[in-house]
């Protein structure tokens, strides 16, 4: 047999390295040629790389959750007599395999650890020396007496009680800790969200949005909508925020930190964030501005179910200019979203709410949003982020100006 050496391929998009999601052999295994190997979680997708020959599997890289550089030595395989010897090679880049809600979105599970740790010290009993002194010999533990006393003290009576089979104080309970190794998704969620924190100088900017006669058109377009998806707030928002960018276009752009360079877009590619069972993924609806609300709110269900499932592209995953985020009911009344790097900015939207609001003769219930944006302040001052919000309001609070023709060249 001749020791063949599959390295980890250059999988495109300027991917340096790639983390090791899922091991699909183990060493002693007999596999042949297009087998899979392994599936290898990047940025954008979660890969998975086959075997180039048939053979029996001697060494592998490492364990799930270790990252590898491209070109590194992945797989090393004794290949079969009848086959045909390769030398050390680099696997050809295959395509990107479709994130898969369970396994291949990365969120591998892993076994957890159950850690005692050393009983609680409770510290010393309250207790007066003529009890402590009593109690001791008797052979009594006080801090296994319940004390009536101020603070616990522990009394004469409380000892005897005791004694008698009465009231004690509970026996420490042992504390039990499980670990679980952050890998998949869930680490690559972090290092966005660390990243993106400690590079991006944000402000944030709330305000109040009174969405009573959005309201009523949402629930009017939706009675009448046959057999079109319904409408959620989302599809009205990203109309409003396309309104929002004409008066500040450079909202809808990506900065390039290492180069300095604003990448500034016509096209608004609105990044979603949408919750799975793996953790937060972004899917990316391009060119919103050019949209309908019913095929905004279509795509919005196609990339979330997409995201939940597994069926995204690696396209489906890149490329936003500008993110929503919402929790949808469960929503506070006011967030700080992060921005989205290398976007400069991010629209979270909060939880509707009906309140009072005084109509200059007296108070009328209306229905409330507060919306959260996110802006790099390197790029967004605080005047332009003002405008910004104050005009989405303007549009959301008067919807007509939602079907009207953008105000951007």
């Amino acid at each position: 047999m001749a020791e063949t050496t599959i390295k980890l391929p250059d999988i495109g998009e300027g991917i340096a390295e790639s983390e090791i999601s899922e091991w699909m052999v183990s060493v002693g295994d007999m596999i042949r040629e297009d087998d899979p190997l392994v599936t290898v979680l990047t940025d954008k997708a979660a890969v998975e790389i086959p075997s180039s020959v048939s053979g029996k599997v001697t060494w592998l890289a490492g364990e799930e959750g270790d990252v590898l550089a491209v070109g590194a030595p992945l797989v090393k395989i004794d290949v079969m007599d009848n086959a045909q010897e390769e030398p050390a090679q680099t696997a050809s880049a295959p395509e990107p395999e479709e994130i898969a809600e369970e396994d291949a979105v990365n969120e591998v599970p892993q076994p957890t650890a159950e850690v005692a740790l050393p009983k609680v010290d409770q510290g010393k009993a309250l207790a007066a020396p003529a009890v402590r002194k009593r109690a001791a010999e008797l052979g009594v533990d006080l801090s296994t007496v319940a004390g009536t006393g101020p603070e616990g003290l522990v009394s004469h009576n409380d000892l005897d009680r005791f004694l008698a089979g009465g009231t004690s104080r509970p026996a420490p309970v042992q504390d039990r800790v499980t670990t679980t190794k952050i890998i998949g998704m869930r680490r690559k969620i972090a290092e966005q969200m660390a990243r993106s924190h400690a590079s991006i100088p944000a402000i944030t900017i709330v305000e109040e949005v009174d969405v009573t006669e959005l309201e009523r058109l949402r629930a009017q377009m939706n009675g009448d909508r046959k057999d079109r998806p319904k409408l959620t707030l989302l599809p009205f928002l990203i109309r409003a925020m396309d309104r929002a960018r004409a008066v500040v276009p450079e909202v809808n752009s990506r900065y390039d930190d290492d180069a300095g360079v604003l990448e500034q877009h016509a096209g608004m590619h609105i990044g979603i964030a949408t919750q799975t069972d793996n953790g937060l993924l972004v899917p990316v609806m391009r060119n919103a501005q050019a949209a309908s609300v019913w095929t905004i709110a279509a795509e919005i269900k196609r990339l979330a179910d997409g995201a939940r499932d597994g069926t995204l592209s690696r396209e489906d995953l890149s490329g936003s200019t500008i993110t929503i985020t919402s929790l949808g009911p469960l929503g506070a009344i006011a967030t700080t979203p992060i921005i989205n790097h290398p976007e400069v900015a991010i629209l979270g939207v909060n939880r509707k709410q009906m309140r009072p609001l005084w109509d200059g003769q007296q108070f009328v219930p209306r229905e409330v949003m507060n919306v959260s944006a996110s802006f790099d302040h390197r790029i967004i001052d605080g005047w332009d982020a003002a405008q910004f919000i104050a005009r989405l309001k303007q549009v959301l609070e008067t919807p007509a100006l939602l079907f009207t023709q953008s105000e951007e060249a």
